[in-house]
């Protein structure tokens, strides 16, 4: 099983790490022949399930044993078997994450994206929504939008995929205006022009002015959700302006 992700995102701050993680675990353990990679995977699924570990990790492993050959049958007698010792709230958890990536009977079988998608829900309180299709033409890469509330005030959910970013753009307002941005999950950027990117974990508010450039997004290797709160104003629009170039993302993951 061929792993590059320790290195691509941590080779240059923790190589021992790194090498320990793609060559070591997901190199010599995983290719080692005394049980097969199917029962690898199951084993693989059986001990996060049993340290409470419902993320994007369970997500890729439990994918990992369907594309190795388990079965929707296998699985569920899998589950259930080990949640009689495990404790019944984690087999809830895993269930609703084997629903994602088997499919329910005669459905197409959930994607990588439905599977990575579905964990990154269960690990925030509002609702990733709906594909941000509107507004698709402002963003590189793939958002979703859930509203939160369209009484008194507006309150929005967006999410955005790693790598996602809305263009640079302008909340204009003859008076008052601007939003306000609240983290709800994941990792993501903020950045007025000219000024440092400003990153953004669970809890972090940004309050941006009306007639301030700027853009926000994900991070290239996490999920990002933030509440996206628009600021009463006269004569208030959006404008939207250049997408972020690639040079300009790569520079905001730098810090």
């Amino acid at each position: 099983m061929k792993q590059t992700a320790g290195t691509e995102q941590l080779g240059a701050v923790a190589p021992l790490f790194a090498h320990l993680n793609d060559d070591v675990l997901f190199g010599e353990v995983w290719d080692q022949q005394a049980i097969s990679t199917k029962q690898k995977c199951l084993v693989t699924v059986v001990s996060l399930m049993a340290s409470g570990i419902t993320d994007a990790s369970l997500a890729y492993h439990l994918q990992n044993a369907r594309n190795n050959g388990v079965t929707l049958e296998e699985i569920v007698a899998v589950v259930t078997h080990a949640t009689m010792y495990v404790g019944w709230p984690k087999g809830w958890a895993v269930f609703r994450m084997v629903k994602e990536v088997w499919g329910a009977e005669g459905a197409e079988p959930a994607t990588e994206r439905d599977v990575s998608r579905a964990a990154y829900q269960s690990t925030i309180a509002f609702p990733i929504g709906e594909p941000n299709d509107a507004f698709a033409q402002y963003f590189t890469g793939q958002s979703y939008l859930a509203p939160v509330s369209t009484e008194q005030v507006g309150i929005f959910n967006v999410t955005f995929e790693p790598g996602c970013r809305n263009f640079w753009h302008i909340h204009h307002a003859k008076e008052g205006g601007g939003q306000l941005l609240v983290c709800v999950g994941g990792r993501g950027f903020y950045q007025e022009q000219g000024k440092p990117v400003v990153e953004m974990t669970p809890g972090t508010v940004v309050n941006i002015p009306a007639e301030v450039k700027h853009w926000h997004g994900a991070a290239s290797d996490s999920w990002f959700s933030h509440l996206a709160i628009e600021v009463d104003g006269v004569e208030t629009f959006n404008e939207w302006c250049e997408p972020v170039t690639d040079e300009e993302y790569a520079q905001a993951q730098q810090g």
